[in-house]
């Protein structure tokens, strides 16, 4: 009953505040970030009490196990409302502008893994911005509202063994055949591919520019020809599981495609907008959480007599990585306040994710270096999350990919 109350809750919140989100608009270029507002504070509670509840008593198990079970979390967080706080309310969606998606990113951040925050953004804001916003109305009853529902879990088919952060590089084909397409292929990494019901698959539907020759698919995952290989030994974020793909001559019907064919990788770097920002977002919470447990912990620790924190270079360089902390919170508050008035937010999305990969890892490094053996543990958070975290640099483009991006819009890239 508490859940079906929570999301009666939401939807409430959704009709209440739909059509006057974005509030008064400023002069200049940075409007005011609206995403701490009572309303937001009372979605991030209410999510609060599902991740105490329902998720974070069972990640350890999880994590042991390599796998958390996507369908029951969904459900859970489907029926409150909470995967599809910023779509449409005819697809069963709250209506909300981008900044509550943002909240919920960053509450998300108190559970206690990488992995399933992780998974849960590739549900909300990964695989579903594209057909959201240029799919059919056939489409989106098909695949987003079943997602949004938590009924259908949704993974996202970009990177390839051979095409990770360069996109455009991607081999697998989607060949036109009367009224069906035949994929052919393979993609690697999946988040969600060895549980998932569907993919948005990008794949090459012509021999054009390859810029211009992809295009983005709603791919069910029970068709004949689709063979997950294995699911992948990871480092880190072991309860998402991660799976790699192969399709042999798997035909879909060409209704499935997500708006016009071709314009594919243009949907995906719009897509990779929100990718990034939801990540940032994600990752703040747990480095307030490692930051104030190894405060915790290196008050309580003595060494030579007297606290591990008393140590000068330990409480000034805790103090450092704070200041660091608000300072990326604030970029991204910055970026997500003109996205939701309509702006392009590339590159300050791509600042954003450059400076987030790199403090995660010093942040986890930093601290766990101050929890002395005790780090080098599986026992506690710090570990996992000097783990989980390392994925930041990587995932969703890499540092240098991120460097590219921004010096291409300073206008200082080298011209081939």
């Amino acid at each position: 009953m508490a859940l079906r109350g929570g999301g009666r809750w939401a939807r409430r919140l959704g009709w209440a505040l739909r059509g006057r989100t974005s509030g008064p608009r400023y002069a200049g270029d940075a409007p005011r970030f609206a995403g701490d507002t009572p309303q937001h504070r009372d979605l991030r509670e209410a999510l609060r009490k599902i991740i105490d509840k329902e998720i974070n008593p069972f990640v350890d198990k999880w994590e042991e196990e390599g796998q958390f079970p996507a369908h029951k979390v969904f459900k859970i967080l489907g029926q409150a409302g909470f995967l599809g706080v910023d779509k449409p309310t005819e697809y069963g969606g709250m209506g909300l502008d981008f900044s509550y998606n943002i909240a919920v990113a960053e509450e998300l951040g108190n559970i206690r893994c990488g992995g399933i925050p992780m998974a849960i953004g590739v549900q909300t804001g990964m695989a579903t911005p594209a057909l959201t916003r240029f799919g059919s109305d056939e489409l989106k009853k098909q695949f987003l509202v079943p997602t949004i529902a938590g009924d259908f879990v949704a993974c996202l088919g970009i990177s390839e063994a051979g095409a990770g952060s360069d996109v455009a590089n991607i081999k697998t084909t989607a060949v036109k055949k009367g009224d069906e397409y035949v994929i052919n292929g393979g993609k690697m990494w999946i988040t969600s591919g060895s549980q998932a019901d569907w993919m948005c698959l990008l794949a090459n539907t012509s021999e054009g520019p390859p810029h211009q020759n992809k295009s983005l698919i709603c791919l069910p995952m029970n068709l004949p020809g689709i063979h997950v290989a294995k699911k992948i030994d990871k480092l880190g974020m072991r309860s998402s599981d991660t799976a790699q793909i192969f399709f042999e001559d798997v035909r879909v019907p060409c209704k499935n495609l997500i708006g016009e064919e071709g314009n594919g990788f243009t949907y995906q770097m719009l897509q990779f907008q929100e990718e990034r920002l939801w990540g940032v977002a994600s990752a703040l919470t747990p480095l307030e959480t490692i930051i104030q447990e190894t405060i915790d912990y290196t008050r309580q620790r003595k060494v030579f007599g007297r606290p591990v924190l008393h140590n000068q270079t330990v409480h000034f360089r805790l103090a450092e990585l704070a200041a660091e902390v608000e300072l990326l919170r604030s970029l991204l508050h910055r970026a997500v306040a003109l996205y939701v008035e309509g702006n392009d937010v590339t590159k300050f999305a791509s600042m954003a994710k450059l400076k987030a990969g790199r403090l995660t890892r010093e942040v986890t490094d930093s601290c766990l270096q101050f929890w002395g053996g005790m780090g080098f543990t599986n026992e506690v958070l710090v570990s996992r999350l000097y783990r989980d975290l390392r994925l930041m640099s990587i995932g969703g483009g890499s540092d240098e990919t991120m460097l590219s991006i921004i010096c291409k819009y300073m206008d200082i890239l080298p011209r081939k």
